[in-house]
């Protein structure tokens, strides 16, 4: 029952949830910016660079014979994978940097000064006494 216990403690905490959803959203955003490349960006880039569908771009290697399916080399997935990492990691750099503005304004703002403790303001009082002596 002890392994349960800390499972659960180790489940409930704060970041794995966080972690969660975090996997959630970017599989999610995934998908999207994988449907803008392949649907909005590279169609348009396939037009200027007449008429290609990247995702057809292919070198065949051994032509199909009998049952067999032709062995290819499909550079043009590989292309749009590649379009697709350039996309999200720009997105990931600029939300991160978007964050650490946020933060760096959050330490820029001075810190309200606090009163005096009672031990300081005791010590004051015996320094001025110790003075006037």
């Amino acid at each position: 029952m002890g392994m349960m216990k800390e499972f659960k403690a180790f489940a409930m905490r704060g970041n794995v949830a966080d972690m969660a959803v975090g996997i959630v959203i970017g599989a999610a955003f995934g998908k999207i910016v994988s449907s803008l490349v392949a649907d909005v960006i590279m169609p348009p880039i396939g037009m200027l660079l007449g008429k290609i569908n990247f995702a057809d771009l292919a070198v065949t290697l051994k032509e199909a014979s009998g049952g067999a399916a032709a062995v290819t080399l499909n550079y043009g997935k590989f292309i749009q994978s590649l379009v697709d990492f350039v996309i999200i990691a720009f997105a990931i750099f600029i939300v991160i940097k978007g964050m650490n503005s946020l933060k760096k304004q959050e330490s820029e703002t001075p810190p309200q000064a606090q009163a005096p403790s009672r031990e300081e303001l005791l010590l004051t009082e015996i320094r001025d006494a110790l003075k006037q002596k």
